[in-house]
């Protein structure tokens, strides 16, 4: 498999020079000399090594970023806007070369990052490029002699640790309001995924960004580690699992250090009898199956009515069996492999379960051990019907392209088995009731619901979590809370009482 097309940059056999971590506006050789390996899911092949960051550059890296705040957090909102709004410019620009580096790192389908990665998060920077000038405070009357005055300040240093299923976006999700509200930025991306971060930094320093305003630091558990424990970053911001959350929260605990995390779901998709039967299926596919099912929010718990249940499983089998599965680099591919051999097994053995837990097996789950696939992680995309919710590959977040399909008969069973889950991401409901659709959505734990419409995240919506599903809020102007801090100013216009 080549996957080589004519003219572009980047291709399953593309081999890059060893990379480093971006500190100061420049790369940073590692001072350990210690290195990973980042392989193209597609055949496995090493596209190359990555330097590890160690607590040296990860320290260098904090105090470039540390300097820096001192005149970024006091540049004018408009030129602050003004090279965010360069950046997005360049990046859509450069957007068929990023999306195919993307695609080499991740395996994702190049019709989905030249479509979508890309583009979504410059979006965003765009967006918070808008925002940074309307930032305000408020003032307080005090008559007769006293007023107040509060005032929205970034916060400092903002750690940004990045997952491996949309790097470059992430990327772009967390440093866009980060950098709009003064804050300076050490992002540190997933250590399977750590070349599009690479090339954001390059792209902001390009935009004018001055250096040590975005830096990025290579490495994986201990480099978070370092990163997260350091005592001048302000703030830690985290998309990745439930289990990593944790532990990144009780380490900034230890320094208090304000927090944001943006982690797993396992979010139901309900159809109502009712609903508009095509648009439903689009919705059940592409939130179960886009990105070969890596993304956090996805449905992959589709609860139908009775009353329609076996028509619409008969054509989610019958559509599933004809999503293309290929070389990512391909534009006619539709489904590409998985991002890791160890991701892989993983999924592999959720399927073996799905196999053996009694549920109707549809169709897919099976890898490829043959042919010009057979080198690379892929797996066809899978439906199993009649499952139950204490199923186990129902209940975890298996991130990949497994749909479980169960039925129900009234809205209130269907809403508390939707919420019978430690997650709350999202979710979506699909019915021509105008009523029901907004009883259904208001009643679901989650931090979004859809409805008749699914996996829609524009920049001025807020996006993040119910209980385990995560803190805070990314995007929208709810993300400007979580990158500022309120300070009030008391001002007292007459005398001070004399008290002793």
């Amino acid at each position: 498999m080549t996957g080589k097309r004519t003219g572009n940059k980047y291709h399953a056999e593309t081999s890059l020079p060893v990379q480093r971590s971006f500190i100061n506006g420049d790369y940073l050789p590692s001072s350990s000399g210690q290195t990973f390996e980042t392989r193209h899911p597609g055949n496995g092949r090493v596209i190359c090594e990555i330097e590890e960051a160690g607590r040296k550059e990860v320290d260098a890296a904090v105090q470039a970023a540390s300097k820096a705040f001192i005149s970024w957090s006091r540049t004018p909102a408009t030129e602050r806007g003004d090279i965010l709004r360069r950046a997005a410019t360049l990046l859509r620009e450069r957007n068929q070369e990023l999306a195919e580096l993307e695609t080499l790192d991740t395996g994702k389908a190049i019709a989905e990052t030249s479509a979508v990665d890309i583009i979504t998060g410059a979006a965003v920077i765009e967006y918070f490029a808008g925002v940074a000038q309307s930032i305000h405070g408020q003032h307080i009357d005090l008559p007769p002699e006293a007023f107040a005055m509060v005032r929205r300040e970034p916060l400092g240093v903002c750690a940004g640790i990045g997952a491996w299923n949309y790097p470059m976006q992430i990327a772009m999700w967390k440093s866009g309001p980060a950098l709009a509200c003064g804050n300076t930025m050490v992002f540190k991306p997933a250590e399977q995924t750590p070349l599009t971060a690479l090339k954001l930094a390059e792209i902001y320093t390009e935009a004018g960004l001055p250096p040590g305003v975005f830096n990025v630091v290579q490495g994986a558990a201990a480099t978070g580690s370092a990163l997260v424990g350091h005592p001048d970053v302000a703030k830690v911001t985290l998309t990745g699992s439930v289990e990593t959350g944790k532990i990144v929260m009780a380490e900034a605990a230890r320094g208090l250090k304000k927090v944001t995390l943006e982690l797993g779901g396992k979010s139901p998709i309900v159809v109502f009898n009712d609903a508009e039967l095509e648009n439903a299926l689009n919705a059940a596919l592409v939130g179960n199956f886009y990105s070969s099912g890596q993304v956090c929010s996805n449905g992959t718990r589709v609860f139908v009515e009775a009353g329609i249940h076996d028509e619409f499983v008969k054509e989610l089998g019958r559509r599933t069996k004809a999503i293309r599965v290929g070389d990512p680099f391909d534009p006619e591919t539709q489904l590409g492999p998985l991002v890791s051999k160890e991701h892989y097994e993983k999924v592999l053995r959720y399927l073996a379960d799905a196999r053996k837990s009694g549920a109707r097996h549809i169709c897919g789950g099976e890898p490829f051990s043959e042919g010009n696939l057979a080198n690379g992680y892929y797996v066809t995309p899978a439906v199993f019907s009649d499952c139950r919710d204490d199923m186990t590959f129902v209940c975890d977040e298996v991130f990949g392209p497994l749909m479980s399909v169960l039925s129900f008969t009234s809205e209130n069973e269907v809403i508390e088995r939707a919420n019978q889950t430690p997650f709350g991401l999202s979710g979506a409901v699909f019915t021509r009731d105008f009523s029901r659709a907004h009883r259904v959505a208001n009643l679901m734990q989650a931090g979004i619901v859809w409805i008749n419409d699914y996996n829609i995240t524009p920049p001025e919506v807020p996006f993040g979590g119910y209980k385990q599903s995560g803190l805070g809020r990314e995007n929208g102007l709810q993300a400007i809370e979580h990158y500022t801090q309120v300070k009030t100013i008391y001002a007292n216009l007459g005398d001070v009482p004399k008290t002793y």
